[in-house]
């Protein structure tokens, strides 16, 4: 994941415009050159239009497939054990942008956060008072 580039989160396309001083720390720590940063688009309400029956593909089933080993009483290794106890509550988080081309779509702002002690992401929205749009939380679970 880099700044100016694009991100897929089940086919939709989220553009990842900035990221917090601790994500610039850590990729110059490690050695990576961030992109330059670029400034939130402007919502374009023409192109909210553009697409009315945008279908969305099921999620992938490996969760329910080891919540239900775990249930029958199947035994995981910690394999990330040392992962978890050097990068505990080490948050890469970026600044996000998805142009929802659907119906009543339009431009909606997300903070993207990857997790280093898990590998895991999360995505969560960006609401703005009066904005018209039921107040959603959580795009992507942790």
């Amino acid at each position: 994941m880099n700044v100016s580039s694009n991100f897929n989160v089940y086919k939709r396309i989220f553009r990842i415009c900035n990221c917090d001083e601790f994500t610039k720390r850590f990729y110059a720590n490690e050695g990576v050159a961030l992109n330059a940063e670029e400034p939130m688009p402007d919502d374009n309400f023409g192109y909210t239009r553009a697409m009315v029956n945008y279908k969305q593909t099921p999620p992938d089933q490996a969760e329910m497939k080891n919540y239900i080993e775990v249930m029958l009483k199947g035994g995981r290794p910690n394999k990330a054990l040392e992962s978890f106890l050097n990068n505990d509550r080490k948050v890469l988080s970026f600044n996000i942008l998805w142009e929802d081309k659907s119906y009543d779509g339009g431009d909606k702002y997300f903070v993207l956060n990857y997790y280093l002690s898990d590998g895991k992401v999360e995505v969560k929205e960006i609401n703005s008072q009066n904005s018209g749009q039921y107040p959603f939380p959580m795009l992507l679970k942790k």
